[in-house]
């Protein structure tokens, strides 16, 4: 833990302390002005508050919060904080937009059903307000409709429309905010396209969440001139591996194959497992040009049918791809696992690897779940060491749910573009034996890698998962008793095997999927931390992300720790600078993590909506999905979401049941609740929004008890 987030975790124990008290708290860790530097920095991003005494205080002791701000359609909107979300009206806005970091004071205690209310005190946003839009021109004027449907047009003066033409996708900056009646201005940075080309929806989704296909001209110059093949130098002092048979297993479209596998049986019945990972440090040297860019990136995107790496392909589909027959430089971590699935001993190792074969998931589920007669003929070699592979996999993934391990198989939709960008297909995204085999033994090898290092007390990125908050948990024991389902753990602290038995229990059942949502969203999300705190999900005492450092930053710094680990280099100096680094890197990757994923779902979202606008007037049946005071929301087979308006439902008025999740109609006494299957008509689409709207029809197939 850094300085600056020692400060707010004392200020945070402690209801206001001054300068002197502080540093006696800190102790002789640090020097006077690194406490004031640091102290300086915090209050400066609004981190921390100094009163008019002079003394300091944590946000949350003086009624502050800070976050991002979620604006919706009736132009108020929300700030996530401990304890709940903090209501904004949009008379208390301040200018402040969808997405801002916004610092906010709470106006309104909580009591009963009244919400908490706060109001916008100072927008914290770094980087200028960017977004997305279509240029519209007039007689004498300028705008841009945005996309985003919370905010309003923008004015364009005529200075900075940059020749943009009428119809045309365009970026945008906010140079003003709204004040009034005075709407917001902005300049067109960047001309997308013409509306409706293909590729310039997607595209326009990733300029406005700030991602770049292209790299800049120093980091591009220097992936350019790393060689393209591996040299006899660079093989010096690494384990050569070539007599090994070594084989990736990735998706038919996959390019950036950071992950290679191979299995050994031995005499005493146990297997040595091998991860083979790209060494990707080898190629991105600390402080590089490709280095910085690829901290700035943090993470590859993948937007259905492109790829924004964050390494240039020189890389990622390059000289560091495990591709097959080519010589390619990796980190190496070899396990030996017995029959019970425990790793007895374990290795971590510099080598060189030739992948044999390049198998696809396909193939590979084809030969274990089919025994396909074509494919085992062809892929003879290492037939044998595909069945041991599944053979181990069952039994760690036994091992791992024994201890409380917590599997959410989540429908995810797999859309199909054809080569205009158009979705012609939406199915459900495979996960079989395959899948989970692969998944089984990259989780095995972080947990290894995780736990030497915890171990070692050295300076380490780890992927943590936090025990839930108590206030969700009682929630989502509310809403499963609406399934019948009696929820463990609440009062005495909840365990991950008492999430798994839930998982359990609606297995198979209509309400499955929606009860695996559910149940994820009243979790933490995951981050990345320099703090061990565990992984509650995978019920791991100590957890990192080691296998993808083509596609993560925290792998490849990861890479560079156990690295320099591995040569000695380890020093007192070198520790001090990893344990300074360290927050701001986790940080950062955690930030650019929620970024991409935001950004996946956005492009999502507007490729279902382009979907099912070819399909308005049909009628589908599918599951309430969402309950609101205003909305029903229903989701199809295909994983498609719409909302039902209950103020559109004319053969009713419907009330909202909150505790019930369900709404129930006055005159009818109809009930429709979360988990019901539905038959709907598709009334209308917005694709530029991503906007879907149902009608409901009559007929409601109440949910099975679990």
């Amino acid at each position: 833990m850094g300085i600056e987030e020692t400060i707010q975790t004392i200020l945070e124990d402690n209801e206001c302390l001054s300068g002197e008290e502080l540093s006696k708290k800190l102790g002789k860790k640090y020097s006077q002005k690194e406490i004031k530097d640091a102290l300086s920095i915090l209050i400066k991003e609004k981190d921390i508050l100094k009163t008019k005494k002079g003394k300091y205080a944590s946000l949350a002791s003086k009624g502050y919060y800070k976050g991002p701000l979620e604006v919706k359609r009736g132009g108020f909107g929300f700030v996530r904080a401990e304890g709940g979300d903090i209501f904004i009206p949009s008379r208390d806005m301040k200018g402040a937009l969808n997405g801002d970091l916004v610092l906010v004071k709470k106006k309104k205690e909580q009591t009963g059903e009244k919400r908490t209310e706060g109001k916008v005190e100072k927008i914290c946003s770094k980087d200028p307000y960017v977004t997305a839009g279509t240029f519209v021109r007039e007689k004498n004027s300028a705008f841009v409709l945005c996309d985003d449907p919370t905010l309003a047009d923008v004015y364009i003066p005529k200075k900075d429309n940059k020749n943009a033409k009428n119809n045309q996708k365009v970026l945008i900056e906010i140079t003003k905010r709204a004040d009034g009646k005075l709407s917001a201005e902005g300049k067109v940075i960047e001309i997308l396209g013409n509306k409706g080309d293909p590729g310039v929806d997607i595209l326009s989704i990733a300029r406005t969440f700030h991602l770049k296909e292209e790299f800049p001209e120093n980091v591009a110059a220097e992936a350019r001139r790393l060689k393209n093949a591996v040299t006899q130098e660079e093989l010096k002092s690494r384990e050569i591996l070539f007599n090994k048979k070594i084989i990736t297993i990735d998706g038919a479209d996959s390019k950036d194959l950071d992950d290679a596998i191979s299995i050994e049986k031995l005499k005493n019945g146990n297997w040595v497992l091998g991860v083979h990972i790209a060494d990707v440090s080898h190629y991105v040297r600390e402080k590089s040009a490709l280095d910085k860019e690829a901290l700035h990136r943090g993470t590859s995107v993948y937007l259905i049918d492109r790829v924004i790496p964050m390494l240039p392909r020189e890389l990622s589909n390059g000289i560091c791809s495990l591709l097959p027959n080519e010589v390619r430089l990796t980190l190496s971590c070899f396990m030996e696992i017995d029959r019970r699935g425990r790793v007895v001993s374990h290795r971590i190792v510099n080598s060189a690897i030739i992948s044999r074969f390049r198998m696809t998931y396909r193939d590979v589920n084809a030969i274990l779940e089919e025994d396909d007669p074509i494919l085992i003929r062809k892929y003879a070699d290492i037939y044998s060491d595909l069945k041991e592979m599944e053979a181990l996999a069952e039994v760690l993934r036994d091992v791992r749910f024994k201890k409380g391990s917590i599997d959410f198989d989540i429908e995810e939709g797999k859309i199909v573009l054809d080569e205009m960008g158009k979705p012609v297909s939406i199915g459900i995204r495979e996960r079989r034996t395959a899948e989970k085999l692969i998944e089984e033994f990259m989780i095995t090898c972080n947990n290894t890698i995780a736990e030497e290092y915890f171990l070692a007390e050295l300076p380490f990125l780890y992927r943590i998962h936090e025990v839930p908050d108590g206030e969700k948990m009682r929630e989502l024991r509310i809403f499963l008793q609406n399934f019948g389902i009696r929820m463990r753990g609440v009062q005495n602290g909840i365990r991950s095997k008492d999430i798994q038995r839930i998982l359990e229990e609606c297995k198979g059942e209509e309400s499955e999927n929606i009860i695996n949502r559910v149940t994820l969203r009243s979790l933490q999300k995951a981050k990345y931390s320099p703090e061990n705190l565990g992984h509650f999900g995978l019920a791991s005492h100590a957890y990192c992300h080691f296998t993808s450092p083509i596609r993560r930053y925290p792998d490849l710094m990861i890479h560079r720790i156990i690295k320099e680990n591995l040569a000695g280099k380890m020093s007192a100096k070198r520790i001090a600078k990893l344990e300074k680094e360290l927050p701001e890197i986790a940080s950062k990757t955690s930030e650019r993590e929620r970024n991409a994923i935001d950004a996946e779902r956005k492009v999502d979202d507007i490729k279902k909506a382009e979907y099912i606008s070819e399909h308005i007037g049909e009628r589908f049946e599918g599951i309430v999905s969402g309950v609101t005071p205003s909305a029903i929301f229903v989701e199809l087979p295909n994983t498609v979401e719409g909302v039902i308006p209950l103020s559109e439902c004319k053969n009713d008025y419907y009330t909202y049941h909150k505790e019930l999740y369900c709404v129930i109609g006055e005159r009818t006494k109809r009930k429709i609740s979360l988990g019901d299957s539905v038959k709907i008509q598709v009334k209308d689409v917005d694709v530029d929004t991503a906007r879907v709207e149902f009608s409901l029809l009559l007929g409601v197939q109440k949910k099975k008890k679990v």
